[in-house]
């Protein structure tokens, strides 16, 4: 989910109460607070704590509510992942630590993510965004991970289906789930074995990205073919296209509190919020 500001700049619970129970009454599964497009990194910690809680008053308890704990140390995750739990979350997503790339290796990792997984009492995914990061985990790294009782899958965002298809071989002994996080590989990454999503686009296009799952699931790949092919134009204008801003401008549009975005990100331009509305064509009967 996004994190939705009011017009003094702070965190608004009802905005995350409203947007969230349109969500769930579309079928999602569960939600994310504090993941890449809720704008994690610009959020102070009293302000990433007061996410959490919001986003767990508004979550159904037969949903799940995962919530981004990733920062730069060690014990700073620990810390983020214990308040978080504390705060209702029932699964923790963690993204890598980035900042002193050269030292990132393989051990360091496994080091990391086994120290937090060890700290806390609620399950860690690994989180895998090579976009931002500038970094990768390794099939290798992740098989190591996923033989923690404590480590139960990864989101992986990109497109690369060489990528999936490595997690999903890498784990498949251990039980460990491979979650799609880019919507443009949805289909793909199912049929690469990866066992669900964490999409933008379900912001968006609730309804449409489970229908794609459903249908999978029950075997109708024509009509999941096609509702990939009909969210394309939406996820790539929320995601690679506009980026938050644009995923902003995009649930103002369909009638979900959006607003503005955090500084230093900048509002979407009207031409952005335009080719928007025009992504938004294929998929109208999902809105």
């Amino acid at each position: 989910m996004s994190t939705p500001f009011d017009s003094s700049g702070r965190v608004d619970p009802k905005a995350i109460a409203s947007n969230t129970s349109r969500w769930i009454a579309r079928g999602v599964r569960g939600v994310v607070a504090l993941g890449s497009n809720g704008e994690a990194p610009l959020l102070d910690e009293t302000e990433s704590d007061a996410v959490v809680a919001a986003a767990r008053d508004a979550v159904p308890r037969d949903r799940v509510l995962l919530a981004g704990t990733g920062r730069e140390s060690t014990p700073m995750t620990i810390a983020a992942s214990k308040r978080a739990a504390a705060l209702g979350a029932d699964a923790l997503l963690v993204r890598t630590p980035s900042y002193f790339k050269p030292r990132m290796t393989p051990d360091a990792f496994v080091a990391h993510y086994s120290a937090v997984a060890d700290a806390v009492r609620v399950p860690i995914l690994l989180y895998n965004y090579p976009a931002v990061t500038g970094l990768t985990l390794t099939p290798d790294t992740v098989r190591r991970l996923a033989q923690h009782p404590n480590i139960i899958g990864i989101k992986e965002t990109s497109v690369d289906a060489a990528q999936i298809a490595s997690y999903v071989d890498a784990t498949q002994d251990q039980d460990f789930a491979v979650l799609a996080g880019s919507a443009p590989s949805f289909f793909t990454a199912l049929g690469l074995g990866a066992k669900g999503a964490i999409l933008a686009a379900a912001c968006i296009v609730p309804a449409a990205c489970v229908a794609l799952f459903d249908a999978f699931t029950r075997g109708d790949l024509i009509t999941a073919r096609d509702l990939q092919r009909r969210i394309l134009p939406i996820a790539n204008a929320v995601t690679s296209g506009y980026g938050v801003p644009g995923l902003k401008a995009a649930l103002d549009l369909t009638g979900y509190v959006g607003g503005a975005p955090r500084m230093p990100l900048l509002p979407a331009a009207p031409d952005a919020a335009a080719a928007i509305r025009n992504a938004l064509t294929p998929v109208g009967e999902y809105l």
